[in-house]
């Protein structure tokens, strides 16, 4: 009597899995009209701020949400001196019950969600040795079940009408590991991964998920993040190179870009457009990107100074930051909500 044998699947299934493949990106590649309302998480400040003001320009209804309500009215009242008003509502995305209340509103105040932009985040800088659990599970709770959270709760409406755009915001550091921020790199990693799975599930839906993955970006931003060490070093460092011109990109061209790559249901956007050098090398030779990465690491500060007590990047100011080597990032600060009053 013979034996069962397991197979390897045959041409026959292969050339079947690349013909659905092809219909799929079809369906994907397909022009759906323009974005009519957009949600935008993490709106009040920063890429966030400026994604709600790109989507708003181009004659969208948005809806924006954070964790500050003063920055949030800010927020609100610049933005709609400029066009349309937007909805703007308090919610903290780690928390199921917020984001459903959220969706709720936003959605009653939109006439439904065309597009979700998951853009709310957290950074924690410093090495390894001062990072607790609770650093992990804090920037798996923001970076990623946030944004499983809004999308869980949109989706419904989009399947409902077989159409619809997500836009997650990810980061290189989800396609390329960043010393010194290794609980922002694996809750970027489990967001890159996820989001484009769900990309490959969604297709044949009609809904269309767009994953960026930024490198530095003129947002000034650095102020509040979380610093752990040697934390006036490390604001140092993280605030210069976030406002170097040539390694970092203006947040304006950023947004600007980030939408299309939505509306035009792009898999993946790395921005800067070099970056894609370095995210294809680790995909090819990781031992080669990590050599480099190990020689990096060489060169931050070493542990010590407060340990594993986090300051902001405001409260962690030294003689290198802010200074003339910060002043892009300062002026970014100020134009787009991260301090008090922004300048015109």
């Amino acid at each position: 009597m013979r034996s069962p044998t397991t197979h390897a699947p045959g041409l026959g299934w292969f050339a079947g899995s690349a013909l659905l493949g092809v219909a799929l990106g079809a369906l994907a590649a397909r022009r759906d009209p323009p974005t009519r309302s957009a949600l935008v998480t993490g709106g009040s400040r920063g890429l966030g701020f400026l994604l709600a003001r790109e989507y708003q320009r181009r004659g969208a209804r948005v809806a924006i949400c954070g964790r500050d309500a003063e920055t949030l009215r800010r927020a609100k009242a610049q933005l709609d001196a400029v066009g349309p008003p937007v909805f703007a509502t308090k919610c903290d995305v780690s928390s199921r019950s917020e984001v459903d209340e959220l969706v709720e509103a936003a959605s009653r105040a939109l006439g439904g969600i065309d597009t979700l932009v998951n853009n709310a985040g957290i950074i924690g800088v410093g090495p390894d040795v001062h990072m607790t659990f609770g650093d992990y599970e804090e920037a798996m709770r923001v970076n990623f079940f946030g944004a499983l959270h809004v999308t869980r709760a949109v989706l419904p409406q989009m399947r409902g009408r077989r159409r619809g755009r997500v836009v997650n915001v990810a980061s290189i550091a989800g396609l390329v590991p960043v010393p010194h921020m290794l609980p922002y790199t694996a809750s970027k990693f489990a967001l890159t991964g996820w989001s484009e799975g769900l990309r490959a599930e969604l297709a044949i839906e009609g809904i269309r998920v767009t994953t960026i993955c930024p490198a530095l970006m003129r947002t000034g931003s650095p102020r509040h993040a979380s610093f752990k060490g040697r934390h006036r070093e490390e604001y140092a460092w993280f605030s210069v190179a976030d406002a170097t011109p040539g390694v970092t990109i203006g947040a304006e061209r950023a947004a600007a870009r980030i939408v299309r790559a939505g509306e035009r249901g792009r898999a993946r956007l790395v921005l800067p457009v070099y970056m894609q050098l370095p995210a294809a090398l680790h995909a090819l030779a990781p031992g080669l990107t990590l050599g480099v990465l190990a020689g990096t690491h060489a060169l931050l500060p070493a542990p010590g100074g407060i340990g594993p007590h986090a300051r902001k990047g405001h409260e962690s100011e030294s003689r290198w930051s802010p200074s003339v080597l910060t002043a892009l990032d300062e002026r970014a600060a100020r134009r787009f909500n991260q301090l008090g009053a922004a300048a015109p």
